[in-house]
């Protein structure tokens, strides 16, 4: 697993599974159902790429997004029971 903290280590990390993968940035763009400018700009780091796409490219790599260091919505329902007392 990757840790990304970067626009740029994101776009690296998808260049790296599309060339895997064996895909060109327009065989991407069409299985994302985004434009190549889309997949240029996000490789290349640009900050200011839709999440919405962003996660329909992720996908389409065959990854997921996974976050850590976050609390858990388990963790907050386990403290909320305990707030309201049995």
């Amino acid at each position: 697993m990757n840790n990304i903290q970067t626009t740029a280590q994101l776009g690296d990390a998808l260049r790296t599974a599309r060339k895997r993968l064996g895909l060109t940035q327009p065989q991407l763009a069409l299985a994302a159902g985004v434009g190549v400018r889309f997949i240029v700009d996000l490789e290349s780091g640009k900050p200011t790429v839709r999440l919405e796409s962003v996660l329909r490219v992720i996908d389409a790599l065959g990854g997921t997004l996974q976050l850590s260091g976050l609390a858990s919505s388990a963790h907050e329902t386990q403290a909320e029971g305990k707030h309201h007392g049995a």
